[in-house]
């Protein structure tokens, strides 16, 4: 059974960084895509970035030049460095693992990490 646990989030004033870690546990690293996206009170869950195994990455326009996924599968970690925050930034920041085969879609949610960007 696959589990992600995330750490790294805070308050933190705006323009401001912060770096999230999700730790990955329970199958094999390297063949799943990972993801993190973020929810805000009474908005919808949003992808903010992803990265697949390979190291091919897709940022969210809204953090574009400013947040960065990176991954280290030796350590079986996917990171979300985030620069410049802003107030909207603030969420509850969730990882998420991916992995798709024939007839089948694994997918695994880890508990969230709260990210608050005020002054």
């Amino acid at each position: 059974q696959v589990q992600l646990v995330e750490s790294g989030g805070g308050l933190v004033q705006p323009g401001g960084s912060l770096r999230l870690s999700c730790v990955f546990s329970g199958s094999i690293f390297s063949t799943y895509a990972m993801g993190w996206y973020r929810q805000a009170p009474g908005k919808q869950r949003e992808l903010v970035a992803a990265i697949t195994g390979g190291g091919s990455t897709n940022v969210a326009d809204s953090v574009k030049g400013r947040f960065t996924i990176s991954r280290d599968n030796i350590k079986k970690t996917v990171y979300l460095q985030m620069n410049s925050l802003k107030p909207d930034d603030t969420a509850v920041y969730l990882c998420n693992a991916n992995k798709r085969r024939v007839g089948t879609t694994y997918d695994y949610w880890g508990q969230g990490t709260q990210v608050t960007v005020s002054s």
